[in-house]
């Protein structure tokens, strides 16, 4: 399909899409809030996007949300129902609205394109203090090596970001790139050499609800991120829950990288575009060194048992 006509249909879908999350929490008895969540957690549903940026579906989206709530109900885990049901929307009637049948750049954050694309990646419930474990490890291991490796990073909040910004600085000096994700009040206008790229992230976007740790380089690939859970306002600060993911994957941590440069060059970050080219060339390695493996799991190990913490914090 060339170019031209892909980019016919995408707004022939636009026009036909006049669903707002409202109407599509009406038609198919599925909470607006819920449909965000499931955005978030599973990249789905994907909604098509008006200049605003205001999310609209159509009825393909009323269609497949409708057979994922029959699955769920009969008994089948809700991941699990949503990929039989988008695979049988598509055998039978083509490409899906409600999720895109291209690789993992299209996913609105690295949880939902982890979650979607390497199923076999167990998830778990971590603790805000073992997720800082996790980050810290990966980030040491990184810095330690000085190895040129492409940073992401999603703090949420500024505040989060602020606690370690010392840090992330030190990481950029040699990383061939660095971006930080968080609410900002602007984004950087470009990439810049030994510098964090500040990526200003809308309140709705699925990244702004999302931890991420990524870093993506030939020797040793990481990625880790989590989506923290609801209902957790009275927990005390370092006990919240994190629904948690993380690999050494080369594929995975390649597309989690993917993905964070698009977001980037969407929001308007020069510079990210070709970085999202670079990161969709063929990788020169296949899998992880397996001495940096063991380094970065007893790092891990060190900070989760309370030993060696640094002064940042999130």
């Amino acid at each position: 399909m060339s170019n031209s006509t892909q980019t016919d249909s995408s707004v022939e879908a636009a026009k036909a899409s006049n669903l707002s999350i409202g109407d599509l929490a009406e038609r198919t008895g599925v909470s607006a809030a819920t449909l965000r969540v499931w955005e978030a957690r599973h990249g789905f549903p994907v909604p098509h996007r008006r200049e605003s940026g205001h999310r609209r579906y159509d009825d393909d989206h009323v269609a497949v949300i409708q057979d994922v709530v029959r699955r769920r109900d009969s008994g089948v885990r809700l991941d699990v129902a949503i990929e039989q049901a988008t695979a049988a929307r598509r055998t039978s009637s083509g490409p899906v609205a409600g999720r895109p049948t291209t690789a993992a750049p299209d996913a609105p954050s690295v949880f939902a394109a982890l979650r979607r694309g390497y199923p076999g990646i167990t998830a778990q419930r971590l603790s805000k203090s073992t997720l800082l474990g996790l980050s810290w490890a990966i980030e040491d291991e990184f810095a330690s090596r000085a190895q040129q490796a492409h940073l992401f990073g999603a703090f949420q909040r500024v505040k989060h970001y602020e606690a370690a910004a010392a840090r992330w600085s030190d990481l950029a000096r040699t990383a061939r790139s660095t971006f930080v994700f968080a609410d900002f009040e602007d984004s950087s206008r470009h990439v810049r050499a030994g510098r964090p790229a500040r990526v200003s992230l809308p309140d709705d976007h699925p990244m702004s609800r999302e931890w991420s740790v990524v870093c993506e380089n030939d020797g040793l690939g990481v990625a880790l991120s989590a989506w923290e859970l609801p209902g957790q306002h009275g927990v005390r600060d370092s006990d919240r829950v994190f629904e948690s993911i993380w690999t050494v994957e080369r594929a995975a941590v390649r597309d989690a990288a993917r993905v964070c440069a698009n977001v980037a060059a969407g929001l308007g970050v020069g510079g990210a575009d070709e970085i999202a080219g670079q990161l969709a060339q063929p990788m020169t390695g296949t899998a992880s060194d397996v001495a940096q493996v063991t380094s970065l799991f007893n790092r891990a190990i060190a900070y989760v048992d309370g030993r060696g913490r640094p002064s940042g914090d999130r």
